[in-house]
């Protein structure tokens, strides 16, 4: 199950768009499931027209809102969306109520047993999911909190999915870069772009970064590369460069200025203290590389290609070394194999690189974004890299292509045996890439027994069946029963 927080202005038209027809009629039997007060209460009446009458609906929702004034937040209508993968049987309306109200729960918009917290109602108008509508004003007249809520509901959905049985997903640890929004597929679409601007400008801010081993050279790279660069300056401190953002000169808004992204917009990883760490972290693990002996520096001898092979092929060997004996001692190998099939396909145009590189995104970072302890292995894979970043004119990528497949199998591993799951799918789908073997078969995951607590009850008038944390019986589990047809 996948949710996605949005946050907007008006809860009118809102509801008005989820009772309608949709944008390709796509809109069946929309209905409430669930909300601060019993559904049957909420439903918007029906005119005599046929429409539905949102008066007094609206009128509820923004009661709580004029009250709390001009102390509100901003955008003051929180909108989730809940869904259920296609492949899922389909859930009905009481399943559907538990998993809004846990939502709300473990948000702590309208957590369960305070009749004090946000309105709030869950509509439903297809078999697979349903929309949240909550307008941010608690009804004490206090501003609720809304820190961290996209990871609260993706930490429903992953107990929702094993509660009901659902298709287990990938978890929110912030190793997945950000999506592109439909608004910006739909003006690629319309424009007939051949890539989304977010994804381009991610593409040429980690090959810019992979290259780099300096905040200097990172932005020369991103100018050479005809991206525009706009650095973020210090108020406290002239002359500081604490952030940056990036925009493509053909995309722009309805003004004419450059739509600009910074680095946090394209994934957690890629903001300047954290690429600074990942630089400083490098300079620091070559002394240390030097004082082990393994062989840091380069001799003047040796040419880039054997290099490049030599650096790979040490690093897959240590990755598997860890993956045997301690998993979370090679993080940074990861992020290196990710920079050299950035820069490889970069340097050589070649598309199987290339497709790789996005296939493997995921699988380079660490959880929450964290910057791992470098290695020698590490830094010397870095070093060539760089080296690679700097080359003029390279040779066929046969041979190349084969050490760097070994390397994604070896990543893969790693991700395995660190049981993340997601993560080591994205090192064999990069490995199917470059028309290599996929030698890891991913863990199978062990079945989960919920604890009372994994989902507490909710204050729903008809609780319905979900285990209960008060310590009272929520009666038998719901037989699951055929799979219905959609419609």
């Amino acid at each position: 199950m996948i949710g996605k927080v949005m946050r907007g202005r008006r809860a009118g038209g809102l509801l008005y768009y989820l009772y309608g027809p949709g944008r390709a009629n796509e809109h069946v039997n929309p209905h409430i499931v669930a909300g601060w007060r019993h559904p049957a209460e909420l439903e918007p009446p029906l005119r005599p027209d046929g429409g539905r009458n949102f008066r007094n609906l609206i009128g509820l929702l923004n009661q709580p809102l004029a009250a709390l004034g001009d102390q509100g937040h901003a955008e003051p209508v929180w909108h989730c969306v809940a869904r259920a993968a296609r492949e899922d049987r389909v859930l009905d309306d009481d399943e559907w109520a538990q998993v809004a109200h846990e939502i709300m729960n473990r948000t702590g918009l309208a957590p369960a047993g305070d009749d004090d917290g946000v309105r709030w109602v869950a509509v439903r108008h297809a078999d697979d999911h349903i929309h949240i509508v909550a307008t941010l004003a608690r009804q004490d007249g206090t501003k609720p909190r809304t820190w961290n809520d996209f990871y609260r509901v993706r930490e429903v959905c992953e107990v929702v999915e094993r509660h009901f049985g659902l298709r287990l997903t990938a978890p929110g640890d912030r190793t997945a870069a950000r999506r592109p929004t439909r608004s910006e597929t739909e003006q690629t679409k319309r424009k007939q772009w051949t890539e989304v601007p977010r994804m381009a400008l991610r593409r040429h801010v980690v090959t810019a970064a992979a290259g780099a081993g300096s905040e200097e050279e990172f932005f020369r790279a991103l100018e050479d590369s005809g991206v525009l660069v706009r650095k973020r300056m210090s108020r406290r401190s002239p002359g500081e460069v604490t952030g940056y953002a990036v925009a493509l000169p053909s995309h722009r808004n309805r003004s004419g200025e450059p739509v600009w992204f910074g680095g946090g917009r394209l994934a957690a990883d890629l903001t300047l203290p954290k690429l600074r760490a990942r630089w400083n972290g490098g300079t620091a693990t070559r002394t240390e590389g030097n004082s082990l002996g393994e062989g840091v520096r380069v001799s003047p001898r040796w040419e880039l290609w054997e290099e490049v092979s030599a650096a790979a092929g040490q690093a897959a060997a240590r990755l598997r070394d860890a993956a045997a004996g301690d998993p979370g001692a090679a993080g940074d190998l990861a992020g290196a194999t990710s920079d050299l099939l950035h820069v490889a396909a970069d340097v050589l145009k070649d598309r199987r690189l290339r497709d790789a590189a996005e296939a493997f995104d995921r699988a380079a970072r660490e959880p929450y974004a964290r910057v791992p302890q470098g290695t020698p292995s590490g830094v010397r894979l870095r070093r060539a890299v760089r080296m690679l970043a700097r080359a003029d004119r390279m040779p066929s990528g046969t041979s190349l292509i084969a050490d760097v497949v070994r390397l994604v199998n070896a990543v893969a591993e790693l991700r395995a045996a660190q049981g993340r799951t997601a993560q080591a799918t994205a090192a064999r789908a990069a490995a199917r890439c470059l028309g290599g073997t996929v030698t890891t078969a991913l863990p199978a995951r062990a079945p989960v027994r919920l604890a009372a607590a994994d989902f507490p009850q909710s204050n729903r008038p008809n609780p319905g069946t979900l285990p209960s944390s008060s310590g009272r019986s929520a009666g038998p589990p719901r037989p699951s029963g055929p799979r219905r047809p959609r419609r």
